[in-house]
Order: C-alpha cells, then sequence, then structure tokens
C-alpha cells in the first residue's frame, strides 16, 4: 500500500514538471505556402521538416540552421493538393507525396528534384512507407489502397475496400497493415497476403488517424466522436481514453520517447497528455482547426500546421524551442 502511495506521488511529481517545462517553451513559425498546409512531418534524422500545401507544393525546412522562411526548398510538379507526405525510414533525403493529381512523386530533398512520379487509378489522400523501405502504400478517395515497390517505382498489388478507409500504417514488423474506417473499426490485414485477419470496433463515430508509439507498445486511434483511444499492439485491447477535445480528432502523434501523445482538432488549441495516466501536461493555442502533427524523432519539438492564413500565405509552427533560442 505505502509503495503504491510512493509511486503515486512520484508520477504526480513527475508530471508537474513536465507542466512546468512545456509552458516555458514556445512555438516557431514559418511561412511560405500560399494556401493552408495540410501535412506536415519530419526525416529520421530529424534535421528536416516537410509540409505539404493545397498550393500543389511541399516544401522541405531546415529548422536546425535557421528560423528563416526564406531556408527552405520548394517541391514542385505536382498538379493538384498535396493532401500527405511520408519520409524513406530508411534514407533520411526520400520524401514521397500523395495528391489528388492522382500521382505519388518521390523527391531527393538534397537536389529538391523529383526523381519518380507514379501513377495511380485516384486522388491519393493517405500515404505511408513500409518498415524496411521497400513499399509505399497510398490510398485514394475510392478507397483502394495501391501498393508501390520503390525498387520498379510500380504499382504491385492493390486492395479496394468497401467501407471508408481514413489513415493507413503499417506496424513496426512489417508483417501486418492496419487501417481506419468510416464504420470507427480498426481493419488489421496480414502482409503481404492481405487476409484480413482482425476488424475492432474501435469508436461510436469515423475513425480518422492512426499512430504506432514508438516503442512499438501501443496504438493509438482518433475518431469523429471526439475522443483518442490509446491500445495494446499486442492484443489490440483498448486501455485508455483521451476526452480533451470537443471536435472531431483530425490528427495525433507520439513523442520520441512515447511520454506524450498529442492530438488536435477543430478546436482551437492542440493537446498534450501523458501516456500512461491520460492527464493533459500542456494546451497549445492556434488561431485554426489543424489538420497535421508530428513530434520530432529525438527532441520535444512538435510541428504542427492547419487551416490558418496570414495575408493569404500558409503557415507552419514548431513548438518547443526556449523563448532566448
Amino acid at each position: 500500500m505505502y509503495i503504491f502511495t510512493d509511486n503515486e506521488d512520484l508520477l504526480k511529481s513527475k508530471i508537474s514538471i513536465q507542466k512546468r517545462s512545456f509552458k516555458q517553451r514556445v512555438s516557431r513559425e514559418y511561412k511560405g505556402h500560399r494556401q493552408k498546409v495540410h501535412t506536415v512531418g519530419w526525416n529520421i534524422e530529424g534535421k528536416k521538416l516537410a509540409s505539404g500545401s493545397v498550393d500543389q507544393t511541399a516544401r522541405v525546412w531546415n529548422i536546425e540552421r535557421s528560423s528563416s522562411h526564406r531556408d527552405c526548398i520548394e517541391l514542385k510538379g505536382h498538379t493538384g493538393s498535396v493532401d500527405q507526405l511520408c519520409w524513406d525510414p530508411t534514407h533520411s533525403e526520400y520524401l514521397a507525396t500523395a495528391s489528388a493529381d492522382k500521382t505519388v512523386r518521390i523527391w531527393d530533398s538534397r537536389a529538391g528534384k523529383c526523381i519518380h512520379v507514379i501513377p495511380t487509378s485516384g486522388e491519393n489522400i493517405n500515404i505511408c512507407w513500409s518498415p524496411d523501405g521497400k513499399q509505399i502504400a497510398v490510398g485514394n478517395k475510392e478507397d483502394l489502397i495501391s501498393f508501390i515497390d520503390t525498387r520498379t517505382h510500380k504499382v504491385v498489388n492493390t486492395k479496394q475496400n468497401d467501407i471508408e478507409v481514413n489513415e493507413i500504417s503499417w506496424n513496426y514488423g512489417g508483417d501486418k497493415f492496419f487501417l481506419t474506417s468510416g464504420q470507427g473499426t480498426i481493419e488489421v490485414l496480414e502482409y503481404p497476403s492481405l487476409k484480413e485477419l482482425k476488424s475492432i470496433q474501435a469508436h461510436t463515430a469515423n475513425c480518422y488517424c492512426l499512430e504506432f508509439d514508438p516503442n512499438g507498445r501501443y496504438l493509438a486511434t482518433g475518431s469523429a466522436d471526439t475522443l483518442v483511444s490509446l491500445w495494446e499492439v499486442e492484443d489490440l485491447t483498448c486501455i485508455r481514453t483521451f476526452g480533451n477535445l470537443n471536435w472531431p480528432v483530425r490528427t495525433i502523434s507520439f513523442s520520441h520517447d512515447g511520454e506524450y501523445l498529442a492530438s488536435a482538432s477543430e478546436d482551437l488549441f492542440i493537446d498534450i497528455s501523458n501516456v500512461e495516466t491520460g492527464e493533459q501536461v500542456h494546451k497549445i493555442e492556434c488561431n485554426a482547426a489543424m489538420n497535421s502533427l508530428a513530434w520530432h524523432p529525438s527532441k520535444y519539438l512538435l510541428a504542427y500546421a492547419g487551416d490558418e492564413l496570414d495575408n493569404k500565405i500558409g503557415i507552419v509552427r514548431v513548438f518547443g524551442f526556449s523563448p532566448s533560442s
């Protein structure tokens, strides 16, 4: 009994310190996109941050080198909105973008040039890269998932779904493929056979987002029911829900150590909660609905972007800097 009380006191003290630490940090802004920003993501080294916009471009920002909006590379080529992006998990310079123009483009961020264009059958809205870097999965508005071989840059398999598909991801082992649905479910497929293994009723409304924690222990989902749910990956048991948002959850992200889970919606704030307790440790005030969040792979830096415009300029922000930096 006394041991439990001591541990509880230590946890409360730890969370109190976390709250004070986050309260002392500020956001920097990076301007350049000509319309609102739909997606952000860090490369595996955390030295580059990419963003994609309705303005049909992606940008790669060097956050470490400068806070200037001029210190970025603009990636041009898409003829439709860039709605989602992902970095190669095995190569720090390769970036993939999914667009409404029915293509996936792979870029070399060093030169700022497109090195491959892969035609797809529909307007693409989600994308992910396999853990071994050998495949890219892209989903379109017709709920068709296409699998692209990154060696041949051709579509090698497809899966047409009879339910609305909102987010897709491999597990860290690469032997299972997960998706969230318009029916509020988590669908688990065997990979590469794509055999359906399990369907979990995760939420009471449309399930929009899906993310694995960096330690491979948890899976988090966000839903139109305004809840974020935390699941044990091994047996897909829900162990906790986070209810700090009042609008449908649009985007979620785990910190590099799995300590925190950030989530956002049309609420004018981003919620940062302690994963183990579910307690909110910080709120980042926002000026518009958020579209994308991404924690840095090794630091407490959180990139975020949404519908905010400043004189018709889209804004990317990064939270976590000390005021004097």
